[in-house]
């Protein structure tokens, strides 16, 4: 019986962990994932948020896409982002090995704070990002109230 050295342990069972992380992944990886797609899609935009002392900003990637083609919408609080990309096989003789990108229609939408101007919202799209300005109404941006020293009473002197 030959012995076999085993050296070290925690590589050999990374790399097991490793390999049954890519056989699960197309199915256990990412459970929530198939509950959105059903909601907002087959697939959704990248977005970040956020906020300064005078409003909130939206950036979502959408690159590839003309401003014509992305619908933006605000109703009752709820701002709400709409577009499809289509997938164009532009030659019947193109055979493609891989496709990574995501296609198809997608909804992103989003609560809107209270505090924000609903009038004054603003929207700009240049190189595949869109920029999305909330300013947040007057009464709601946060003041500083200055307190003022008063001097106390002088005591009338006791005859």
């Amino acid at each position: 019986m030959n012995v076999i050295r085993w050296n070290d342990p925690f590589r050999d069972l990374a790399s097991l962990q490793h390999r049954l992380n890519r056989a699960f992944d197309t199915t256990l990886a990412r459970p929530e994932r198939a509950e959105e797609d059903l909601l907002t899609g087959a697939w959704a935009p990248p977005v970040d948020i956020l906020e300064t002392k005078e409003k909130t900003i939206l950036k979502a990637e959408l690159p590839g896409f003309d401003e014509n083609q992305i619908h933006l919408h605000f109703e009752d609080g709820i701002l709400s982002l709409e577009g499809e990309r289509k997938f164009e096989k532009e030659n019947a003789d193109e055979n493609y090995h891989r496709v990574e990108r995501s296609y198809g229609r997608f909804v992103r939408s989003f609560t809107i704070p209270s505090n924000v101007d609903n009038e004054k919202i603003s929207a700009a799209f240049q190189n595949g990002i869109l920029t999305v300005e909330l300013p947040k109404r007057e009464e709601t941006k946060p003041k500083q109230i200055r307190i003022q020293a008063t001097k106390p009473p002088i005591e009338a002197k006791k005859s």
